[in-house]
């Protein structure tokens, strides 16, 4: 009885262990955007991940929103073998002012459809390249995205993260960090040459340290053989 409880427990473990593995799996099986950082002023190359979900449909159009209450005035599609790619704009609210004068309108929706036989097989991805800029001064961008399967359904990517909670249909969100933050985080991989360029008069010391380390690690050496010697059964006694 004892080894068929064992048994039994050893199964339930087993199958707990295969469904936690199996949860992240189909969470993380939604429409991403990467990288997933840039920064605030600047212009960036982002590709939005489109994995198939369905194992009976693939996929045939995907579209993404622009927030037009934060503006891109300057969005440029990579052409992708067997995919239409159209953009979208419309009026702003607000003009944005560049060095090249005031834009009226910005692209404000991306539509992406697929000709037949390039569709997002079952079990397939496919990626959609974007050059954005500037970036807006903001923490984030939301890019709501929807997802057409050849069936007709339509999976809206549109939840907004919220704080302790994980949406059931997560929008891909592009984080944007400040200049200031972005040099600071840079700074320590540039300035390590320079600390170690400038710190020429402490070879000398270094040699010591290490003449010392020697010294040391040579008279422990002699020290365990002596000791080793010692312990060693004299013959003849």
């Amino acid at each position: 009885m004892r080894l068929t409880h064992v048994v039994r427990a050893g199964v339930a473990v087993t199958a707990a262990a295969a469904a936690a593995l199996a949860f992240p799996a189909v969470a993380s099986a939604h429409v991403t955007v990467n990288p997933g950082t840039a920064t605030q002023g600047g212009y960036t190359k982002v590709t939005f991940r489109v994995p198939n979900e369905r194992d009976d449909a693939s996929t045939t159009k995907l579209e993404i929103a622009l927030p037009t209450d934060t503006p891109i005035a300057s969005v440029s599609l990579k052409p992708i073998q067997g995919w239409t790619a159209v953009a979208e704009n419309s009026k702003l609210a607000t003009p944005i002012k560049t060095d090249d004068g005031e834009i009226t309108d910005a692209v404000s929706k991306i539509t992406w459809t697929a000709s037949a036989g390039a569709e997002i097989k079952p079990h397939q991805f496919q990626e959609f390249d974007v050059s954005l800029g500037p970036l807006p001064a903001v923490d984030k961008i939301v890019f709501k995205a929807l997802q057409t399967y050849s069936g007709g359904e339509v999976v809206r990517w549109i939840d907004e993260p919220a704080a302790g909670a994980e949406a059931e249909h997560p929008a891909p969100v592009l984080k944007l960090t400040k200049k200031a933050d972005a040099a600071a985080t840079a700074a320590p991989t540039g300035a390590a040459p320079a600390v170690a360029a400038k710190d020429d008069g402490g070879d000398g010391t270094a040699v010591g340290l290490g003449v010392a380390g020697l010294v040391l690690g040579l008279a422990g050496l002699v020290v365990a053989v002596l000791a080793f010697r010692r312990a060693r059964p004299q013959s003849g006694t």
